[in-house]
């Protein structure tokens, strides 16, 4: 079986690891390397970001923490019940996920926040070993244009099958829920493209979908 998680020096992506190697000197203390999916393997729900934010899931280890997307993100989470505790930007805050689990398209934080295609690519095998992996899952929302195309990668479909839309649901194969929502980053909420009841209106309607599979 393909490993879930690139190991910590993953030399895959040239571009990447020179990204990674500059922080590792600017920010020692960073976690700086691929970062580890959040919550438990036998969850029924995936939710799959873009990449590390180099502040952020970069910074801290523990994907969408310490910077503003794991804001919304969270609390949303917490709203409906797919996750524990409080959630206070960083990996020892108590937050506990139920039922979900949390990863990236890429595991490695890219310059600007945007992997390239060929990353995506690379990257991709490691999302498809978890999705492979994650026996219990039944429902899969992607964040953005990006995430949703490498979840049809993983599941080896073509993209033009399902054309993302924010608010679209799929049934990509028997069983699965494909949801799609914009990115919850600040530059989406800042610019009005995303809102608080944007998101909680997808979030709200897969739970609907999940209680009645």
């Amino acid at each position: 079986m393909k490993p879930l998680t690139p190991q910590r020096n993953c030399p895959l992506c040239p571009r990447l690891v020179e990204y990674r190697q500059t922080n590792r000197t600017t920010q020692p203390t960073w976690h700086n390397a691929p970062v580890p999916s959040f919550g438990d393997i036998s969850a029924a729900l995936l939710v799959i970001g873009l990449a590390p934010g180099v502040k952020g899931a970069n910074r801290t280890g523990r994907p969408f923490t310490g910077d503003y997307a794991g804001q919304l993100l969270y609390t949303t989470l917490l709203k409906f019940g797919f996750a524990t505790g409080n959630y206070a930007e960083h990996p020892k805050d108590g937050l506990h996920l139920l039922n979900c689990r949390i990863t990236n398209a890429v595991r490695c934080v890219p310059p600007q926040n945007l992997p390239t295609p060929l990353e995506n690519k690379t990257c991709n095998q490691f999302l498809s070993a978890e999705i492979t992996a994650m026996k219990n899952l039944k429902a899969i929302l992607t964040l953005g244009t990006v995430a949703h195309t490498m979840c049809l990668r993983a599941l080896n479909i073509k993209a033009s099958a399902f054309k993302f839309s924010h608010g679209a649901f799929y049934t990509p194969r028997e069983g699965l829920i494909l949801a799609n929502s914009y990115h919850v980053s600040r530059y989406n909420t800042s610019t009005k493209r995303l809102s608080t009841e944007m998101f909680e209106t997808v979030v709200e309607k897969l739970v609907g979908q999940l209680n009645n599979a």
